[in-house]
């Protein structure tokens, strides 16, 4: 292992010593909001003299120098492409993807999620963006520059980092026949570790910002499930179910344990009602389930 500092001065013999590879960073928006039918990404057409021209892209931009750090990156891009105002404290590390593009060049991407901002996006620098508009995260549009489809799509399935090197001859626009992401798995991740982007969306709608996800999946079962603790202090389970016949009568069974905790709340609680523990159900299409954390059905099943 080396001595030298990694920074100050450059010493005399260190003339004689190869430089150090370097690569670029560069920083990517996920501006996220609640569609109709699901949560939407804000996507911007590249046009003009630039690389990637006519596909569509996350904003983004590049480090001036040592003297900006990735979110203060983030905040001036998002400013300077959509005209929208950004707080440091609503940004949100989401995905780091180390990219190489058809050409051999490599980089190493930073993707943040941004749910709260102030202002409505538009196009502030026509010359550079023809375009730009909300699509779902299940629907992408096509032609799409492939290193930032594979920010987001690590992104819906809960990863953190991935690897995505094209190989020469690769197109730059994302082609499902040419996929090079490579989602690495984190420390202590099961599986797909966190769960996938839609099923985070559902469970932060019905219970709030949620800042901690763990596994609580069972190995004897096919469903997933996941502990979630929320920004001001509650504990939820959050599970997806195997098919949709065990989904209808683990739910039917959770509302009987909730209604018979509710009946005896009432009964020892004096003068009162008091609180039923709350269960948040989702539709069949998804087979989600919210339970709160402190009820007795949250960490059981029904027998299947």
């Amino acid at each position: 292992m080396s001595r030298l500092p990694l920074d100050g001065p450059p010493r005399e013999h260190a003339t004689s010593t190869p430089e150090r590879h370097k690569e670029h960073i560069d920083v990517h928006l996920i501006l996220l909001r609640h569609g109709d039918e699901g949560p939407e990404v804000l996507l911007s057409r590249r046009a003009g003299q630039v690389y990637a021209a006519g596909l569509w892209h996350l904003p983004s931009g590049h480090l001036d120098g040592p003297h900006e750090d990735v979110v203060a990156v983030l905040i001036r891009e998002a400013r300077e492409e959509t005209g929208v105002v950004i707080d440091p404290a609503d940004v949100r590390a989401a995905v780091t993807v180390h990219h190489r593009s058809p050409y051999g060049g490599a980089r190493v991407g930073f993707f943040f999620e941004v749910r709260r901002w102030q202002g409505t996006p538009r196009v502030m620098e026509p010359k550079v963006c023809d375009a730009m508009d909300w699509y779902r995260l299940d629907a992408l549009p096509a032609p799409m520059v492939a290193y930032c489809r594979a920010g987001l799509d690590t992104y819906r399935a809960g990863g953190r980092l991935a690897v995505h090197f094209h190989q020469a001859g690769d197109p730059i626009a994302y082609d499902a026949g040419a996929d090079r992401l490579r989602v690495v798995t984190g420390v202590g991740d099961t599986g797909a570790g966190l769960p996938a982007a839609p099923v985070r969306e559902f469970a932060e709608r019905a219970v709030g910002r949620i800042t901690d996800w763990s596994e609580a999946s069972s190995a004897r079962e096919g469903s997933r499930v996941w502990r979630a603790r929320g920004a001001k202090g509650g504990v939820w389970f959050v599970k997806v179910h195997q098919n949709e016949r065990f989904h209808a009568r683990e739910v039917r069974a959770c509302v009987r344990v909730v209604t018979d905790l509710a009946r005896t709340l009432r009964r020892r609680l004096r003068g009162g009602v008091g609180s039923a523990p709350r269960v948040i159900v989702g539709s069949e299409e998804t087979r989600l389930v919210v339970l709160r954390g402190n009820s007795a059905a949250a960490g059981r099943s029904s027998p299947s």
